[in-house]
């Protein structure tokens, strides 16, 4: 089972997950550390245990399945499914953020161009130099730049292997 699953089933946050872990007995895990597991780190199996007294599941049912064989279970292909629209999620979420960032920072610098030098806009230069970024950004995020996306990758890593169809 996915650690984030297993948390967001029951509201918690990371930071939660992560104070719940350090009451269970063994020593308590940090925020990052359950970060970098449901980013797909192997945990240790100290955070395993620790993860498994949380959730109140045995320790086994945390335990990383094999990958010698693909599995493609209705149950399997439902979790991938899970996964791809999960990693879509967040990176539309941290695009999101860089357009919240951008917008931000660039009412800040206008207001300092305003009240210090208001007969020249040097404002302009950040803000174009900063949006074509945000531009490149966003066109990645729905997929518009093939260079930049996931299926490009595989594509490659196959044409490299010598497994190209």
């Amino acid at each position: 089972m996915q650690i984030q699953k297993l948390r967001l089933q029951r509201g918690w946050s990371q930071q939660q997950l992560a104070e719940l872990s350090g009451l269970s007995g063994l020593s308590g895990l940090s925020v990052r550390t359950i970060q970098r597991i449901e980013n797909g780190q192997t945990p240790s199996m100290e955070s395993l245990k620790s993860l498994a007294s949380v959730f109140e599941i045995d320790f086994q049912q945390l335990q990383p399945q094999e990958a010698s064989m693909p599995d493609s279970s209705p149950a399997s292909t439902s979790m991938q499914a899970e996964q791809i629209a999960l990693a879509h999620v967040r990176q539309l979420k941290r695009f999101y953020m860089h357009l919240m960032q951008y917008v931000l920072v660039i009412a800040v610098l206008v207001v300092i161009n305003w009240v210090a030098s208001p007969e020249r806009m040097w404002v302009i230069w950040p803000a174009l130099g900063w949006g074509i970024a945000l531009l490149a950004h966003a066109l990645r995020t729905v997929g518009k730049l093939p260079f930049f996306s996931s299926a490009w990758e595989k594509r490659q890593v196959e044409k490299h292997l010598g497994r190209t169809l």
